[in-house]
């Protein structure tokens, strides 16, 4: 067992603490940080998330959005560096722990209801200190 609560404390260093709960289901909003040449900048993803893995550091979220009529999924790591911040905007009232049928699905047939029985926690997003070069 001490190779587990050693990984363990090794992982709690790199645990971000200002991630909201997510369901899948919900529709959240992620700001990717974007480098351009020698600037940085984020850029927010807006989606549903259709499946989460794992739990920790490893933990990882897959968001769904339609862009330009044309269905486009990414994997974001919670806990990564490359994530600002994680906005739930609304939480979907699903009853499965996989939304994979959401990709054969069109138009309005991928509404999702919403639920309101879980409160929406309101993180303060954190902004990136500019470094010098």
């Amino acid at each position: 067992m001490k190779g587990q609560e050693l990984l363990r404390s090794i992982e709690s260093e790199y645990l971000k603490s200002d991630i909201p709960t997510i369901y899948v289901g919900d529709t959240v909003r992620v700001g990717v940080v974007i480098q351009e040449g020698g600037k940085e900048r984020v850029q927010p993803y807006e989606g549903t998330v259709i499946a989460m893995k794992n739990g920790g550091v490893n933990r990882s979220i897959t968001v769904r959005r339609i862009f330009q009529g044309v269905g486009v999924e990414r994997v974001f790591l919670p806990h990564s560096p490359r994530i600002s911040y994680i906005e739930v905007i609304r939480r979907g009232k699903v009853r499965r722990a996989k939304l994979y049928y959401l990709r054969d699905r069109v138009g309005k047939a991928t509404r999702l209801k919403q639920r309101f029985d879980r409160p929406i926690e309101k993180v303060a997003k954190t902004k990136k200190k500019k470094s010098k070069k």
